[in-house]
């Protein structure tokens, strides 16, 4: 198994509306992707409650391989979902690694 661990920094200049407007639209569509790609295994994102912190959402998702994985990545409805954070985002960091 893979897992997809993304983080996202949102812009500072968005309102505190904005930020959850964009983490919420965010979050709903990427949970509903199990239904549309079925290499996922296991997807969850998680909103950051902590202010002090510097990322404002993680991406969990788990996959069979690394292939299934890079086919997520290019599948049309992960990059409409994704496509949520264009001009919101600030940063990004992933990493994948395998579990057992």
């Amino acid at each position: 198994m893979v897992k997809h661990i993304v983080l996202f920094k949102l812009k500072e200049t968005l309102t505190q509306t904005e930020k959850q407007d964009v983490m919420h639209r965010f979050k709903e569509a990427i949970e509903a992707l199990p239904a549309h790609i079925p290499t996922i295994r296991h997807i969850f994102v998680g909103l950051n409650i902590n202010p002090d912190e510097k990322w404002d959402i993680c991406l969990e998702s788990e996959f069979d391989t690394l292939e299934d994985m890079k086919a997520y990545s290019i599948h049309p409805d992960h990059l409409a979902a994704a496509g949520i954070l264009n001009g919101y985002r600030q940063d990004r960091a992933c990493t994948d690694y395998i579990i057992n």
